[in-house]
């Protein structure tokens, strides 16, 4: 199974915000140029981080921005934002087994519990790493080299 590129690029996303200096506004477009992807995609995405309250966007091209700390924005953060569904489930279950099969009437209630124990171990394990240890990562480097940054 894959999840989404809707993680990794909200995790570039984060560091682009993060590396810049405050007073660059960095835009949709800006930010689409880097991740070299649609601009509609990072505002879909920014919704996402905005509405988990990772960044405020300012209307029209007033930029985006962090509302926290680097050190306290924590992968497990970026992957709650962009990657549960409603119901909060990383995977999902068999909509409609046959119930007349003894498999298929228990499928899901057996799998559950060992399809938590993975989520929980995939939690714990991003939960452990903040944006700061990434962004750490990379080289100092001259953030007008970013595509489209002024």
């Amino acid at each position: 199974m894959q999840l989404s590129s809707r993680f990794p690029v909200a995790v570039q996303m984060l560091i682009i915000l993060a590396w810049c200096p405050e007073d660059i506004k960095i835009t949709s477009d800006a930010m689409a140029s880097s991740v070299n992807t649609n601009p509609a995609l990072i505002r879909r995405i920014m919704g996402y981080l905005k509405k988990a309250d990772l960044i405020a966007v300012a209307p029209g091209v007033g930029g985006t921005r962090l509302t926290r700390n680097i050190d306290e924005i924590t992968l497990l953060d970026v992957y709650q934002a962009v990657e549960l569904t409603d119901d909060d489930r990383l995977f999902g279950l068999h909509d409609s087994p046959n119930p007349q099969c003894p498999i298929g009437n228990r499928i899901n209630e057996v799998l559950l519990p060992y399809l938590e124990q993975a989520r929980e171990a995939l939690e714990a394990s991003l939960a452990a790493v903040t944006l700061e240890q990434l962004l750490e990562e990379f080289p100092p480097f001259d953030y007008r080299l970013l595509p489209k940054m002024s």
